[in-house]
């Protein structure tokens, strides 16, 4: 059923939002010039696809466990591993986006909450090799999935952890002394998505990136991502629609808030 929120919401963004020309910020000048328009092909972008199309026309039926706020399409309980990678993968348009996100930034860790089937974890990983990739994922089965695929492409560093991320991610955090990107992409709910964003909090720095995706998934994430962008620590963000960059910039005068086109 069509949801006529989101549509309206959808709209609304496009007739706000800019494209590169009228930015004032050098900053996110470059990063839309550089990072979120470059639709340069690049080879990775096939090896990926590669693995989604196998993965569309995988007619293994698995038990999903679902811990957060379910799916607006199918919530039965056993899936088709295609109808899972035809409903619930990121896109390729904006999986290669944050393909680009980590080339330019080039953290050296990455966590990921919502791991799916891998496709995303796998752009992530290719992005930046040398970065220690944790991906987080509720559903044993489909990690499962995803293990395998890591496993064709030859990512066997990626350390994939199963389970609660309310049980799971504190442990990762504690374990690493400063955040450098991290993809919010599971538990599609005001307080989940709050209390994660406040669980990185003492651990970011002005090179620090936090994604949030599907900010207008609902009225709760978008009371979500209001409080976001609002929060003291917070300086920069961009709001693409379908994800929201939030970045640390200590010293700005006043916070900045883009809308952007994608």
């Amino acid at each position: 059923m069509l949801n006529f929120r989101f549509v309206k919401d959808y709209l609304l963004h496009r007739l706000r939002a800019k494209n590169r020309h009228g930015l004032h910020s050098p900053f996110v000048y470059k990063l839309v010039d550089t990072v979120i328009y470059d639709y340069a092909d690049q080879k990775v972008y096939h090896e990926v696809e590669n693995i989604r199309r196998k993965l569309l026309v995988d007619n293994r039926v698995i038990s999903v466990t679902d811990l957060g706020a379910g799916s607006h399409l199918n919530n039965n309980k056993q899936k088709r591993v295609g109808d899972i990678a035809a409903n619930a993968l990121k896109q390729p348009k904006l999986a290669q986006l944050l393909y680009r996100l980590a080339v330019h930034f080039k953290p050296r860790n990455i966590i990921e909450l919502g791991t799916c089937l891998g496709t995303t974890t796998l752009y992530l990983q290719n992005a930046a090799p040398d970065a220690q990739v944790y991906t987080l994922e509720g559903c044993p089965q489909t990690a499962g999935i995803a293990h395998e695929n890591f496993e064709q492409a030859g990512f066997t560093a990626i350390d994939l952890i199963t389970g609660n991320f309310d049980d799971n991610l504190p442990g990762v955090i504690k374990n690493i002394d400063q955040l450098d990107f991290v993809f919010v992409d599971g538990n599609h709910q005001k307080d989940a998505t709050l209390k994660y964003f406040e669980w990185c909090l003492p651990k970011v720095h002005e090179g620090t990136l936090l994604i949030f995706d599907d900010i207008y998934w609902s009225e709760g994430m978008k009371e979500a991502w209001a409080q976001i962008k609002a929060h003291p620590q917070v300086s920069v963000t961009v709001d693409l629609f379908w994800i929201g960059l939030v970045f640390f910039k200590p010293g700005r005068a006043e916070k900045e808030h883009f809308l952007i086109r994608y």
